[in-house]
């Protein structure tokens, strides 16, 4: 067993990914338009098991569209999004449907519906069972905000009721839209521990933010090639 890499978390191994899963991302060429606006053009990268990006750039270089294209939401004016396993490329479709989770700003909760209802909706819909529920429970420390409708929390404890369908429904590449910033320090500490815990066990992330995420990523900036 591999613990979380914060003091007093539930120690539990991440799923091995089966060789269908996600296991390296590939863009190449990639150019977004939002209206009458081309946002960038000529973007390239890649990202490997055990590898996280930081996408950084100034508000409107097209760091949320890009995570909505590398999932399916917005379709790219011209280039290639490309998903691969051990065994080559994989349906695009099953990869976005089955590998990936895209957590952004919008969060999708529904005021009137307990935390514990929407943690167990969401968990269900991504494939998630009840021991994954358990340990995200554990991870986020949920227990006392499930009994509480969502229009009761506070911003910092809807995102963690977000966050913890990471971990609820394990999927290897995780697109996080400024995952850190409702989150108070000592949150962000267990969350980062979290992030580098994924990383380790082979996951992959790409991640949208200002500041600098706490573990080690390669940087992908937008300004570079917003048109």
């Amino acid at each position: 067993m591999r613990p979380f890499g914060f003091a007093g978390a539930q120690a539990w191994d991440w799923p091995r990914w089966d060789r269908r899963m996600i296991s390296r991302l590939a863009l190449d060429d990639l150019a977004l338009i939002r209206g009458e606006r081309r946002l960038f053009a000529g973007l390239t990268f890649s990202v490997g098991r055990g590898e996280a990006i930081a996408l950084t750039g100034a508000n409107g270089a097209g760091k949320t569209s890009l995570l909505r294209a590398i999932a399916g939401l917005l379709k790219p004016a011209t280039g290639t999004v490309v998903f691969e396993g051990e065994n080559g490329a994989l349906d695009p479709d099953d990869a976005r449907g089955q590998g990936l989770h895209l957590l952004g700003h919008h969060d999708g909760l529904k005021p009137a519906r307990t935390a514990r209802e929407e943690l167990d909706f969401w968990s269900r819909w991504m494939g998630g069972d009840d021991d994954g529920v358990a340990k995200a429970i554990e991870a986020f420390e949920l227990s006392a905000l499930l009994p509480l409708d969502v229009r009761r929390l506070s911003a910092g404890q809807r995102r963690r009721l977000v966050l913890a369908r990471l971990v609820a429904a394990p999927r290897p590449l995780w697109l996080l839209d400024e995952p850190m910033a409702p989150l108070d320090a000592a949150r962000r500490a267990r969350f980062g521990a979290l992030m580098a815990d994924h990383i380790a066990g082979g996951g992959l992330i790409v991640a949208a933010v200002h500041d600098p995420l706490p573990l080690p990523a390669r940087t992908v900036s937008l300004d570079e090639v917003t048109a």
